[in-house]
């Protein structure tokens, strides 16, 4: 609960949080948080601060949780960056650090990320990190979800591409 203030800030703000059914309160922040932690404790992996090196500010979240994919338990890389911090690159950085720790430390063939239909900066986080299109399909928070994935061998046919 260190960093609840600076969280609380990301997550309370509605321009921030205009794709969730609602910003947080206080109580959904600590809940939020509490989430994050049972995340460890039971799968060993969850979100991370993502930190603005040059101040150590934290600039929002970014890791893999296990969400509800139209009905499938996924692994999901995901990501929150404070507004003041939009465009410069960072949640792509995180999502990018997330991908290959997943890769690397997990047996997961594939990771998905999923967005509200009109959440265009989310879409294109999650192309630059590798992911393509999957599907589309109706949820309750969201009405229209967009689903994207990149899996194993995708992601080691990007690799080779590197050397």
């Amino acid at each position: 609960m260190n960093d609840f203030d600076e969280l609380h800030e990301i997550m309370s703000d509605a321009e921030t949080m205009q794709f969730y059914p609602a910003p947080f309160d206080e109580a959904k922040t600590r809940r939020w948080i509490k989430w994050n932690l049972e995340n460890y404790a039971k799968y060993g992996f969850g979100l991370w601060a993502v930190i603005l090196k040059e101040t150590g500010e934290l600039i929002g979240d970014c890791g893999v949780t296990i969400q509800n994919i139209d009905g499938e338990l996924l692994p999901e890389i995901g990501y929150h960056i404070h507004k003041k911090y939009w465009r410069r690159g960072f949640a792509r950085e995180a999502g990018q650090a997330v991908r290959d720790w997943a890769f690397a430390n997990t047996g997961y063939p594939s990771l998905y990320s999923y967005c509200k239909y009109s959440n265009e900066a989310s879409c294109k986080t999650a192309e630059a990190i590798g992911m393509h299109f999957l599907k589309d399909y109706h949820d309750e928070a969201n009405g229209l979800s967009f689903v994207y994935v990149i899996n194993r061998t995708e992601n080691f046919a990007r690799l080779q591409r590197m050397t």
